[in-house]
């Protein structure tokens, strides 16, 4: 019995979801068609909103469940992880006087061959973070990954 553990790019996926697009990311990963997406963009100074648009995105397309916690737990840990990425570590952003302008993906399935390894979510967020001035800002990347 083998020890390796063979697994699809789904960081990748969810990452090329988030910069250029669910149709798109499937266009160049087509054998990633058995998970499940969502995309969208969020912008503030305060990341309880940025982390609260992807859970709420998250519910509404019926992603997770909202009742079942370990689902939501998943899902907040991913979503802090790829926080912490855009925030190089530090989750804070209007304290510091930081805003962000996200699109973000969200994606769920069974990445690895073997399933029951079970099922894992990723979140991925693309855009900028800077001075809350036009122009004063640069490009930010952060995932999260986790299993449910």
């Amino acid at each position: 019995m083998s020890n390796e553990t063979h697994q699809k790019a789904f960081g990748k996926y969810a990452t090329l979801s988030a910069l250029l697009g669910e149709k798109t990311a499937l266009g160049l990963m087509p054998d990633h068609r058995e998970f499940s997406v969502i995309t969208g963009k969020v912008g503030s100074m305060d990341l309880k909103k940025v982390i609260s648009s992807v859970e709420t995105a998250a519910k509404r397309n019926e992603l997770i469940n909202p009742d079942i916690y370990r689902e939501t737990h998943a899902l907040y840990h991913a979503i802090i992880e790829a926080a912490e990425g855009v925030t190089r570590g530090k989750l804070s952003v209007g304290e510091v006087m930081r805003t962000v302008g996200l699109s973000f993906s969200v994606v769920r399935g069974y990445p690895y061959e073997d399933q029951h390894e079970g099922e894992w979510l990723a979140v991925c967020f693309y855009g900028t973070i800077g001075a809350p001035i036009k122009g004063k800002e640069h490009e930010t990347l952060g995932l999260g990954i986790n299993h449910i």
